[in-house]
């Protein structure tokens, strides 16, 4: 009898941080497939989106805060809408950059041959 070959382990389920909080304020996380599910595309698209917010609060921030008479609230106000996006903006770099695969931590080998 011949025997049999191990089964393959199953593949590592890797967990994606979705750019939003639960009810709670806690971190909600998705067990990915690597498919592109709904939820998935969901995520992607609320990530455009919030990276396009920010960039459009980046702009109106720039015209409020070089008018030396923008009224402190308006001032304050852009602050906050700053501070919003920033927080989504790293959520979403921690988000992609959890995902990026790992990198070779073999060096690479050197040609030993000398050179003319």
């Amino acid at each position: 009898m011949e025997p049999q070959p191990k089964p393959e382990p199953p593949p590592l389920t890797t967990l994606r941080l979705l750019p939003w909080l639960s009810p709670d304020g806690k971190p909600c996380f998705l067990s990915a497939s690597g498919r592109g599910g709904y939820v998935s595309r969901l995520a992607d698209t609320t990530e455009t989106r919030q990276l396009t917010t920010g960039a459009d609060v980046l702009t109106r921030a720039r015209q409020v805060l070089d008018d030396p008479v923008s009224p402190n609230a308006e001032v304050r106000y852009t602050a906050i809408r700053l501070t919003e996006c920033l927080a989504d903006a790293l959520r979403v770099a921690e988000s992609r950059g959890m995902r990026l695969p790992e990198p070779d931590t073999d060096p690479p080998e050197r040609d030993s041959s000398p050179r003319s």
